[in-house]
């Protein structure tokens, strides 16, 4: 079975510190956690009675590691994986894109594209050969990535590393 403790540290290693670049649609981040994110885990860090950037700021990598097993391996239903590579690059999908990152691999998988990860979804995933699935799923995600700098061509400027993060997700297991 797949393991959040070997994701983590992959994801945060492709993750800076605080960040809030009016480019980049998920608006402030820290360790690729947004604000709005943030705001549904619903912990005021800095007790002033609101979460806003300022709570974003003081995020840990634990912090982030937290927010990685409730909303996104959690999601995917991570701990069900068999392969880790598979729930790595799917989780990691999901992380950066939303529910597209459940979505489009959910039409790979021929299962209705609903974004929920029922048993249905988990039975279909754990019965592909692993390494053609991710072989799949990468395929699709470059193309994701070509297409959302095609349609917004202000964000070419992150193509070369949003591909870079995902040439570190190579099938191992």
């Amino acid at each position: 079975m797949a393991d959040v403790n070997l994701l983590a540290p992959k994801i945060l290693q492709h993750e800076g510190g605080f960040v809030d670049d009016h480019a980049d649609h998920g608006g402030a981040t820290n360790m690729g956690v947004t604000l709005g994110m943030w705001k549904q885990v619903g912990y005021d860090k800095d007790g002033d009675g609101d979460i806003d950037v300022d709570d974003l700021r003081m995020l840990t990598r634990t912090d982030a590691t937290i927010v990685l097993k409730q909303f996104y391996w959690d999601r995917w239903q991570g701990d069900q994986i068999l392969s880790q590579s598979v729930a790595d690059i799917l989780v990691d999908w999901l992380w950066c894109s939303g529910k597209w990152g459940i979505v489009i691999p959910q039409r790979i998988l021929g299962v209705p594209p609903d974004g929920i990860v029922g048993p249905n979804t988990m039975s279909v995933v754990n019965s592909q050969d692993p390494r053609q699935f991710h072989q799949k799923v990468m395929g699709e995600r470059v193309k994701f990535i070509l297409d959302i700098v095609r349609r917004d061509p202000s964000q070419g400027r992150f193509q070369k590393g949003w591909l870079n993060r995902l040439n570190d997700f190579n099938f191992s297991i």
